[in-house]
């Protein structure tokens, strides 16, 4: 019989300090059940509105939604000074159809001989229809009349086999398969309603190691300006090859991307990568621990994250110091958009020290609050377990210059939402395919994804920079910026 289940008259019978130890086992057991009952209210109460859960986790039952950004006070759609892309007569059109008046619809006069007053003009745009051309090379063989030797003509550099298909239709076959995202089997059968001419999976398969191959120089360039950057954006996310979880990895600016894949998702994971091991800027990122393990470089966390947790504080917990460090926040973001706007390069030292004060201000009130668990019972072995708003409450105090970083140094972002573009797409093509079947696959795409990213990233044409690595002059970014 445990000495928790006693009936009142054995209770009676025991003396005062079997009772207190009992009495502190039962106060154990109910903080244990009430701590575990709140985990559960945590996991339900969970969402992608109010933590870092992506929206495919919402399920049907989507959130609210309610952006982090303050309301601006503008209308929506267009702003004024916004360049728009409405479509536009051009001055020299392709072909020109007069259609001729006859008759008058008045008076039933012919109108064949009088000249027109005037046109009313009207453009259509669209597509002649296309076929893939054939085009054949033929190499001249002569016999040498000096020296009777067989001598043949030199064929085009790339033109290598009695029949294949050019850089053109397989730049398109990648950049439908990587950047579009389509499938091998239906990339296949687009090229085939588009031009009449139907190819193999196999052939999108080799259009895309030829992009590869030829990217080789473009990615390594890539690589190697990530790594000599002031500011690079990470992150890393899940991401299913050969039926097992393997974790993407990006790293990236606002003109270069960079993307990994690998069975780890931390350390090992991120040396395997190859940029943040020689990377010594700034790294900006959403407080993944393994990233703090490189001390070669300085870190600045995500600030979007941070609200999005002081938003679940706030509603679960309904403690105020959270919406108040969301404030606290925001006012410092908009502080800094003011002072970039009017071309200055830091905020004045009152008001860092100001935000500073009021910053450690709501982190006093926060721990008041949410004082250290109790020590547990010598039975219990290990750190005691905290609640949610105590352990972000010690994460934003231990880090409060990787939080502010933004305030500091205007180079670094509020957030790292970049990143988070980067990976969106990725994700979106695993939604599509499930998962890459070979790890062959995924680095391939990898690699095209990296080069297309950042091909446009710099507004360059996609199709137009793959046909061009094809040809043997691939893109490579020359300017470093952050």
């Amino acid at each position: 019989m445990s000495s928790l289940d006693l009936d009142r008259k054995q209770a009676a019978e025991l003396d005062k300090e079997t009772l207190i130890t009992i009495l502190l086992e039962l106060q154990q057991r109910l903080a244990e059940q009430a701590a575990e009952i709140q985990a559960l209210r945590d996991q339900l109460a969970k969402n992608s509105q109010n933590s870092g859960k992506p929206p495919s986790s919402d399920g049907l039952k989507k959130p609210r939604t309610r952006s982090l950004r303050k309301k601006s006070g503008r209308n929506s759609g267009g702003q004024q000074g916004h360049q728009g892309h409405t479509l536009k007569m051009v001055e020299d059109p392709n072909y020109v159809e007069v259609h001729e008046v006859s008759t008058c619809p008045h008076c039933a006069a012919g109108l064949e001989s009088v000249k027109p007053q005037e046109y009313e003009k009207r453009q259509v745009f669209d597509i002649p229809p296309v076929q893939v051309e054939v085009t054949e090379h033929q190499a001249e063989i002569k016999i040498c009349p000096g020296c009777g030797e067989q001598v043949k003509g030199n064929f085009p550099a790339g033109v290598t086999q009695p029949v294949q298909y050019g850089p053109r239709i397989k730049a398109q076959a990648a950049y439908l398969n990587n950047y579009q995202l389509i499938p091998l089997a239906r990339t296949s059968e687009l090229l085939g309603d588009f031009y009449g001419h139907r190819p193999t999976e196999a052939f999108v398969i080799a259009s895309n190691a030829a992009v590869i191959q030829r990217t080789e120089t473009s990615l390594e360039a890539i690589k190697q300006q990530l790594i000599d950057a002031e500011v690079v954006h990470y992150d890393e996310s899940g991401l299913r090859v050969e039926g097992k979880l393997n974790w993407l990895h990006s790293a990236g600016t606002n003109r270069l991307t960079y993307y990994g894949v690998h069975p780890k998702r931390g350390k090992d994971g991120m040396k395997a990568v190859g940029i943040l091991p020689e990377f010594e800027g700034i790294a900006v990122h959403d407080h993944w621990k393994s990233y703090f393990t490189f001390d070669n470089c300085q870190h600045a966390l995500c600030n979007a994250h941070h609200l999005r947790e002081l938003r679940f504080i706030h509603e679960q917990y309904e403690q105020p110091w959270a919406q108040e460090i969301s404030r606290l926040l925001f006012d410092i973001k908009d502080e800094v958009e003011t002072a970039k706007s009017n071309q200055k390069i830091t905020l004045s030292v009152e008001k860092l020290l100001h935000f500073e004060q009021r910053y450690d201000e709501l982190i006093a009130q926060g721990l008041e609050a949410n004082p250290p668990p109790a020590i547990p019972l010598p039975k219990k072995r290990g750190r005691k377990k905290q609640s949610p708003p105590k352990n972000l409450l010690d994460r934003l105090q231990q880090f409060k210059y990787e939080t502010l970083a933004f305030m500091y140094d205007f180079r670094i972002p509020f957030d790292n939402n970049l990143a988070e573009r980067d990976v969106r797409m990725v994700k979106v093509k695993q939604k599509v395919s499930g998962a890459f079947r070979t790890r062959q696959g995924a680095d391939t795409f990898c690699s095209i994804r990296s080069y297309i990213s950042t091909v446009r990233k710099h507004d360059f044409n996609v199709i137009d920079a793959l046909h061009n690595a094809l040809i043997g002059d691939p893109f490579i970014p020359t300017t470093l910026v952050v």
